[in-house]
């Protein structure tokens, strides 16, 4: 994945996030890291969950000032060589019509579910679930996009640095539509690229059925906040 990531984005920083996995990610990033001063590791301590993980990676790159943040799957299930696109249509922005320079969206997101979208290797119950969930998502939280609870992103650092970090609630996935619901309540531009999602070849996905409904609820929450 981090070779991968560095022909894909060479001039890109990589930061890993890892909750003390004792699948060796550890030992193996730092062992990359050694030898490529732009491939950093985080570990946190006594802590678990995506969200959580995924609110560390913001913080840093807020607070390295960054232009873009591109969040992607560990375990190849998002390509790298997949990014320069997110990277390129954030940086592009789409024609106003009126003649005003493009307005550049605040998050592009990588979508299974516009045209050109596509999954590799999930099982019909698989699918039949991440649909149901993407669809009662969108219409709950009145989100203008097809795909929110996928994690590959690029966005715009000036966006996430105006959104109250500390209020974030979601420790799972559901960070993924909270962040969403957040930017969007602030006027934030989002579009959809397409991606193919490929199922990962070893391990297996933390999205259980218990998570899901966890997700669900968490959903409903924001819908009343």
């Amino acid at each position: 994945m981090l070779r991968r990531l560095r022909e894909s984005v060479p001039d890109a920083d990589v930061l890993v996030v890892d909750d003390e996995s004792p699948d060796g990610t550890a030992r193996l990033v730092d062992a990359v890291a050694g030898d490529d001063p732009h491939v950093r590791l985080v570990v946190r301590r006594g802590e678990r969950g995506l969200g959580g993980a995924i609110r560390r990676a913001i913080e840093e790159a807020v607070e390295g000032d960054y232009t873009f943040f591109v969040n992607l799957d560990g375990d190849t299930s998002h390509a790298p060589e997949e990014v320069p696109r997110l990277m390129e249509a954030a940086s592009r922005g789409e024609p106003s019509g009126d003649g005003s320079p493009p307005a550049k969206p605040d998050v592009v997101i990588g979508s299974r579910y516009v045209a050109g979208g596509q999954i590799v290797g999930w099982p019909l119950r698989r699918r039949m679930m991440s649909r149901i969930l993407n669809r009662f998502a969108t219409g709950c939280l009145r989100l203008p996009v097809r795909d929110c609870s996928g994690s590959m992103r690029c966005y715009r650092v000036d966006a996430l640095r105006r959104v109250d970090r500390t209020t974030l609630r979601s420790n799972g996935y559901a960070l993924l539509e909270e962040l969403l619901v957040r930017l969007h309540r602030q006027g934030a531009a989002m579009v959809e690229v397409p991606i193919t999602f490929t199922d990962r070849a070893a391990g297996e996905s933390k999205l259980t059925f218990r998570e899901a409904m966890r997700s669900v609820w968490q959903i409903v929450r924001l819908s009343w906040s």
